[in-house]
C-alpha cells in the first residue's frame, strides 16, 4: 500500500506528501481523523512546502545580494528615521503595488536606502508577487550587452513584465552613451502607471538632468516616474561605520510556511 501511495504521489509530482506520508498515516492512526480532515492535512503540508520551495526559488532569482527586512533593519542606530518609519512599514503593506505607485528613496550613501528597499521587495516576494533587484550600474551594462546582441526589446519586455523592480544606487555610475539613457526612458514609460519601481539615489532630482547627460530626457523620465510615487528622504549616519558593528551583508531570511 505504502509503495502504491509513493508511486501516486510521484506521478502527481506531489513531493513533499511522498516524504511525510508515513508520519501523517502514523498520526491518523493515533487521532483517527475523519477523511477529509486527512486529506486536509496531507495537502496542506503539501502546499506549505510548495510555497517554500517557490520563496526559495524567487530569493534566488530576484538579483539581491543584501537581505534586510523591517525586523533586522537597525532603526536603534538609525534614529532620524523615526518620522519615516511608520510610511515605511505602510508601504510594506504593498497597497502601492496595487496602485501602480513608485518609491524613490533618496541620501547620502551608506544611510540604509538600500536596505530599506530590499525589505520592501522581500515582503513582495513573499507575498507572492515577482520582484527584481538590479543596480543602475548593471542596468546601463545589460543595456549595453543588450545592444551588442540585439536582446534590448526583450531585456526591456523582461524588465516591465515583474511587479516591482529595484533600481538601486542610481547615480554612481554614469550611463556611457545616449542608446542608454533612451533605455533606461524606454523601461520606466514601459512601467509608468502599470508596475511599481523602487529607486534608490544619492542624487536630488535636480541633478538627475547632469548625471544623465540630457536634460530633455531626463525631464521626461521623471514625470513619468513620479506621476504616481512616494518620495523619501532617507538621512542619518554612516550604517557602514565599523563602529556600529553591522554585517557587510544581510543574510536571507529563514523560509517559513507563513512567509
Amino acid at each position: 500500500m505504502l509503495a502504491e501511495l509513493h508511486q501516486l504521489c510521484d506521478a502527481l509530482k506531489l513531493r513533499y506528501a511522498r516524504e511525510a506520508i508515513e508520519d501523517v498515516l502514523r498520526q491518523a492512526q493515533r487521532s483517527k481523523p475523519s477523511y477529509s480532515q486527512f486529506l486536509q492535512d496531507l495537502l496542506s503540508r503539501e502546499l506549505q512546502d510548495k510555497r517554500r520551495r517557490t520563496i526559495a526559488n524567487r530569493l534566488k532569482q530576484c538579483g539581491l545580494t543584501d537581505y534586510w527586512t523591517l525586523e533586522s533593519f537597525p532603526w536603534h542606530i538609525q534614529k532620524s528615521l523615526a518620522r519615516q518609519r511608520k510610511a515605511i512599514e505602510e508601504l510594506a503593506e504593498l497597497d502601492f503595488l496595487e496602485r501602480a505607485e513608485s518609491v524613490v528613496l533618496v541620501g547620502k550613501p551608506g544611510v540604509g536606502k538600500s536596505g530599506l528597499a530590499s525589505a520592501l521587495l522581500l515582503k513582495a516576494l513573499y507575498a507572492g508577487r515577482t520582484a527584481r533587484a538590479i543596480t543602475a550600474q548593471n542596468l546601463f551594462e545589460e543595456f549595453e550587452h543588450s545592444q551588442a546582441d540585439r536582446s534590448t526589446k526583450r531585456l526591456i519586455k523582461r524588465l516591465s513584465s515583474v511587479e516591482l523592480l529595484l533600481i538601486d544606487e542610481f547615480g554612481y555610475v554614469q550611463a556611457r552613451t545616449t542608446p542608454q539613457i533612451n533605455q533606461l526612458f524606454r523601461l520606466i514609460d514601459n512601467r509608468a502607471s502599470r508596475k511599481s519601481t523602487i529607486v534608490t539615489t544619492n542624487l536630488g532630482f535636480e541633478e538627475w538632468g547632469s548625471f544623465l547627460g540630457d536634460k530633455a530626457l531626463t525631464a521626461a523620465l521623471l514625470s513619468r516616474l513620479l506621476q504616481k510615487c512616494h518620495v523619501l528622504p532617507v538621512e542619518g549616519v554612516n550604517l557602514r561605520d565599523p563602529a556600529y558593528k553591522l554585517p557587510a551583508r544581510a543574510p536571507k531570511p529563514p523560509l517559513t510556511a507563513s512567509s
